[in-house]
């Protein structure tokens, strides 16, 4: 899948490296799935082996599945960069890996100046950042952090029932392990993550490259609506206690309540027991993914949204349970770092979002910054999600430019 590495050219470059990994889980619609610990994550992890060993880059894996390869020795803390491989089910190509393919790349060019770091650079590949398989997400840096426990992590199942123990195991990984890896803070001086932006706000200012500022406050929780499985031809609708009644009241009230506060709310999973069209449902199970510019309004809206689903259960016969799957505070980037990399690149444009990040959950021990590629749909998550060869070319110059002002 790899060759070694030749002269950076920009978009040309990027686009020779980019198509050693884009068949590698893609759909038929374009989406991909590329889900942790499975075949695709394979191929996606030894592909990242080869391009360090190509670089003479020192690999190493630490005891929760995240890997790293390091241009450069010494004692000194390294700057780490890099993002994930794992994607949402029928995701983009770009959320994750182009932080990685970016990152190699700007190796690249950093040596091609005969750029010598004075401190080491690390590449990153995060696990589990989307929780799309095994439900929270940006797992493999939570664990670094300790924001997750191990025990907690070894018990999470995927929808075949699979635990992450499991998978760790089936994947040749210790699952007893997890937690015992050096934190982030003993081991990285600082992080710069790239990423694709999911928005349009560079296509809005006409700019290639931006710096984030914030990330809004979000989470995901678990609604469990139970009613009484029945016959959809013979019981009448008064006699029925059905669990779909109040799970669609509580779409639409997270999608009131949102609309009220200037947030989001997006209910975009959703599993039916006993899933038959001819039949009342006995259990419904709906994710919410619910984000705002404060965790105080963040706050009222699950608040609202509690009372009013389980008064609405009242008037359906129906029980609602309520579970927390994951939840994060806002992150406010290091300003300091922020304005030295906007001041670096020209005045590249600040601003915030609402997507989540490993970066976000690496700035609770060491500071960290993010730098968003143009995306000109301005869609993520979708297969339409993408950014101009060009684009992604100066996104790397940005990124190097950024690793050499902080490794010199």
């Amino acid at each position: 899948m790899s060759d070694t590495p030749t002269p950076s050219d920009g978009a040309s470059e990027f686009r020779r490296l980019w198509n050693q990994l884009a068949p590698v889980g893609r759909l038929s619609n374009g989406g991909y799935r590329r889900f942790s610990w499975t075949p695709e994550h394979a191929r996606l992890r030894s592909w990242f082996v080869e391009q360090a060993e190509l670089r003479d880059l020192k690999v190493e894996t630490d005891a929760n599945g995240n890997m790293f390869a390091t241009w450069g020795t010494g004692d000194d803390k390294a700057v780490l960069t890099g993002s994930h491989f794992d994607s949402v089910p029928g995701g983009g190509a770009y959320d994750g890996p182009l932080g990685i393919v970016s990152a190699f790349l700007a190796i690249d060019r950093l040596r091609e100046e005969g750029f010598t770091p004075s401190r080491p650079i690390t590449v990153a590949d995060f696990v589990e950042e989307e929780g799309g398989r095994f439900g929270v997400p940006c797992l493999g840096s939570r664990l670094s952090t300790g924001a997750v426990a191990p025990d907690k992590a070894r018990s999470l199942t995927d929808a075949d029932g699979t635990t992450y123990a499991e998978a760790l195991t089936a994947a040749g990984f210790d699952p007893d392990a997890l937690g015992q890896a050096p934190q982030p803070a003993q081991r990285f001086e600082r992080f710069v993550e790239l990423h694709v932006e999911q928005g349009k706000s560079l296509v809005y200012g006409d700019r290639a490259v931006g710096v984030a500022s914030a990330i809004w406050p979000h989470g995901r929780w678990r609604f469990d609506f139970t009613g009484e499985g029945d016959h959809a031809g013979t019981t009448h609708l008064t006699d029925r206690r059905d669990p779909m009644l109040t799970f669609a009241f509580t779409v639409l009230a997270a999608r009131k309540a949102a609309a009220q506060e200037q947030a989001l709310a997006t209910v975009g999973r959703v599993a039916v027991d006993p899933g038959a069209t001819n039949a009342i449902a006995a259990h419904v199970s709906a994710w919410l993914d619910a984000r705002a510019p404060d965790e105080e309004t963040l706050g009222r809206i699950l608040s609202r949204l509690d009372d009013q689903a389980r008064q609405r259960a009242v008037k359906d016969g129906t029980e609602v349970a309520i579970t927390c799957e994951s939840q994060s505070a806002v992150v406010n980037f290091d300003h300091r770092l922020r304005d030295r990399i906007s001041e670096l690149l020209g005045d590249a444009p600040i601003l915030p979002t609402g997507a989540g990040h490993d970066a976000g959950v690496l700035s609770t021990e060491l500071p960290t910054a993010m730098l968003f590629v143009r995306n000109p749909s301005g869609v993520s998550h979708a297969p339409a999600e993408g950014a101009t060869d060009e684009d992604c070319g100066t996104g790397v110059q940005a990124l190097a430019t950024v690793l050499k002002e902080f490794t010199r």
